[in-house]
């Protein structure tokens, strides 16, 4: 099996909505845009994420939208806001829409891996 080239994709996140972007991330991981694409091989390039802050949601899910979590133990079910996870970390609102774009299976982490923020 030949090597794969990957190339590094730039992407400016001003201004743009989360899902859309996040949707177009994820055809970019995992090598949807190449000819070559086939769905068992990891061939996907890299993306860097500028501006993350800058995302947009639209409607209501500012304040509707909730992520959870459950730690384990009793009573340990989390939720937290869009907002208030944006204002904490807003490059894990897109990582979190990006990994949920992505399949469930082996290549997921390492597709995950080639997903950098910068500010």
């Amino acid at each position: 099996m030949a090597a794969t080239q990957r190339t590094k994709h730039t992407i400016d996140a001003t201004g743009k909505i989360l899902g859309r972007l996040a949707s177009e991330i994820a055809t970019l991981l995992r090598g949807k845009n190449k000819p070559t694409y086939t769905p068992n091989i990891d061939a996907g390039d890299r993306v860097e994420v500028l501006n993350v802050a800058a995302i947009r949601v639209t409607g209501d899910k500012e304040s509707k939208k909730e992520y959870h979590h459950f730690t384990g133990y009793p009573g340990g079910y989390k939720s937290m806001q869009l907002r208030v996870l944006k204002a904490k970390n807003p490059a894990e609102v897109l990582r979190r829409a990006v990994d949920g774009m992505l399949p469930k299976n082996r290549l997921r982490p390492t597709q995950l891996k080639r997903l950098t923020f910068r500010t």
